[in-house]
């Protein structure tokens, strides 16, 4: 009879340590699936339409900007953002504006008129460029706003700066050093450009 009980006791201390194990097993478990995150991207991408392109870029700068912007306030402290953009600004020919009557060649040389140089692209790099600090806004939405103002800012100046370094007259004198020995090779002849 001691026996007996002396074997219920050691079976139910046994069962009690597996189920103890057991609910720490499942405390440990289930902690960890709550502090587990799983990302889930799901896209539907689609071609909304396609474009020729026939556009020659001739000279990018790549620059480097600190823009900051402030908003002046009458009570509270003042709204700042303090921005460092990072981009590049390209110039280019439209080669689909080219027609046949804008080429015209003789016995030994071929005389094309292209179109005027343009601003192709104003550029941010999001990888490089960073937003260093933002101060006196209370509200996120506010945040975001002067954020996304100071980017577009950013992109004005950048446009501005290259259009005061000539960007347009460095993308003509290209087209001369690019353009013109590429269609001598072809052609054999010697080859005059013009700008309409």
């Amino acid at each position: 009879m001691f026996n007996t009980q002396r074997s219920r006791i050691s079976l139910t201390l046994s069962f009690a340590l597996v189920i103890t194990g057991f609910l720490i097993f499942l405390f440990f478990y289930i902690k960890h699936e709550f502090n587990t995150t799983r990302a889930e991207v799901t896209e539907d991408a689609m071609v909304t339409r396609v474009v020729a392109m026939g556009k020659l870029e001739l000279v990018k700068y790549a620059m480097k900007d600190v823009v900051e912007k402030k908003e002046l306030h009458m009570i509270l402290p003042d709204s700042k953002v303090l921005f460092v953009a990072v981009g590049e600004v390209t110039a280019c020919i439209d080669l689909t504006k080219v027609k046949k009557d804008d080429i015209s060649q003789s016995k030994d040389t071929v005389e094309i008129t292209l179109p005027q140089p343009e601003i192709c692209y104003v550029k941010l790099d999001h990888q490089k460029s960073r937003v260093y600090d933002v101060s006196g806004v209370w509200f996120p939405d506010k945040t975001r706003t002067m954020v996304e103002d100071v980017y577009k800012l950013a992109e004005k100046k950048m446009l501005t700066t290259a259009t005061e370094m000539n960007l347009i007259g460095k993308a003509r004198e290209n087209a001369g050093l690019i353009f013109k020995p590429f269609l001598e090779n072809i052609s054999g002849k010697k080859v005059v450009i013009r700008f309409k």
